[in-house]
């Protein structure tokens, strides 16, 4: 029998813990949970690699995009709305992305899909704001409501998808 040293390395891995052992040259990786392991869809998509986080999903990188052009738009909102309606179009904007990340995030996929419709909300939110913002003449082109409507239609889809999941694996 050889002199043989083992090692115990843990590493986070996003939300989960890698924990590595070297016993008699072969290394070893088992997967660590921190509560419970995440959903059977959340691991098919890790291991088919769709997903790695939500920087992945198109619906964040859209929801981000129209987060950016917000502050744009708003920027030549009169100052004295900077406390007001431009920082609530503002945090509306911010929100949709977001929770789509913090439910990426989380171990299970209902709670993921309870995330999205959060974002989902803010999304309504926020086109009540620009559109109350036209109303009050400061905001004059509404084509940003292009950009929201097919953000909210990605959420939806990505929904319907995730509840299929969900309900056909349990």
């Amino acid at each position: 029998m050889t002199n043989q040293k083992s090692y115990d390395i843990i590493l986070p891995l996003n939300k989960w813990w890698v924990k590595s052992r070297k016993v008699r040259d072969v290394l070893k990786i088992t997967l660590l949970f921190p509560t419970r392991p995440p959903s059977l869809v959340t691991r098919q998509l890790l291991k088919e690699e769709k997903m790695k986080s939500h920087k992945d999903l198109n619906v964040w990188k859209n929801s981000m995009a129209l987060a950016e052009e917000i502050y744009r738009l708003t920027a030549n909102f009169p100052k004295e709305e900077i406390y007001g309606l431009t920082s609530q179009i503002r945090r509306s904007a911010v929100s949709i992305p977001s929770n789509i990340a913090e439910g990426s995030a989380r171990n299970s996929t209902k709670e993921f899909i309870q995330f999205l419709y959060i974002a989902l909300g803010s999304a309504a939110e926020l086109e009540t704001q620009l559109i109350l913002s036209n109303n009050l003449g400061f905001l004059t082109d509404l084509s940003i409501l292009e950009d929201l409507g097919r953000v909210r239609s990605q959420l939806i889809n990505l929904i319907k998808s995730l509840k299929g999941k969900v309900t056909s694996d349990e």
